[in-house]
């Protein structure tokens, strides 16, 4: 059995290095086409590999994803008045126009990540953090901004709302699969679309809380090991 975490690869190539897409794009097929059974994150994901991949729908099981117990609302915030982005300096990110959202607001943007690739570059980048660290960093934070042009599931969406912070983020795809109802959804490719999102964010800042936390709880690493365990079982 394989697991496809997501599909950007072969959906939008022209946003990877050359290297990627030569490396990558032309095995995902076949490994996933010759596998017993395949494992996706997201019923996005799951699809996404029946429509482009060519793996029929029976063969493809939904899993989910789940956090680490350190992503809760208990623990220490990180000071200031900020929104907070996560992901690596990479297109589909959609960093630029995060960048731009903040500063049609007048507000402190922090980026947590890892460079990447595309010659992306956005103000407030802290770098890579450890885990303990982005928790408080979410904590802190006035919302969290996860505009992403393309997800296969959209981690950093469930650990900010585990541990209590609004989210905005992409409408259609994983990302709002996942939240679930439980967070602002902006069109990713419309830059003030994107600063309303935060600004309503903030002003239903409690009731985002309750609901995020609600949707967090809804994942978790028992169930995926629960489901993993059933179809081992089956195709044995």
């Amino acid at each position: 059995a394989v697991t496809l975490h997501d599909l950007a690869l072969v959906r939008h190539p022209e946003l990877f290095p050359r290297w990627h897409r030569l490396s990558g794009r032309t095995a995902i097929g076949p490994v996933a086409r010759a596998a017993d059974h395949v494992f996706a994150v997201s019923e996005f994901t799951r699809q996404e590999a029946v429509d482009l991949l060519d793996v029929r729908p029976e063969r493809v099981t939904v899993i989910g994803n789940a956090i680490e117990p350190v992503f809760s609302p208990e623990g220490p915030a990180a000071e200031g008045d900020y929104v907070l982005a996560v992901g690596t300096l990479e297109p589909r990110k959609n960093l630029r126009r995060v960048a731009d959202a903040a500063a049609r607001l007048s507000t402190e943007l922090r980026v947590v990540g890892a460079p990447g690739w595309g010659g992306v570059e956005t103000p407030g980048w802290v770098g890579e953090v450890t885990d303990v660290e982005l928790a408080a960093l979410y904590r802190g934070a006035r919302a969290f901004v996860f505009p992403s042009l393309y997800e296969g599931f959209g981690l950093p969406v469930l650990e900010a709302m585990a541990s209590g912070v609004p989210v905005v983020t992409s409408r259609g795809g994983a990302t709002e699969e996942v939240a679930g109802g439980a967070a602002v959804l902006v069109d990713p490719l419309d830059v003030e679309a994107i600063a309303a999102g935060i600004e309503d964010a903030g002003a239903r800042r409690n009731e985002l809380r309750a609901l995020g936390l609600q949707r967090a709880r809804a994942y978790s690493w028992a169930a995926v090991a629960d489901t993993v365990e059933r179809v081992w079982r089956e195709l044995a």
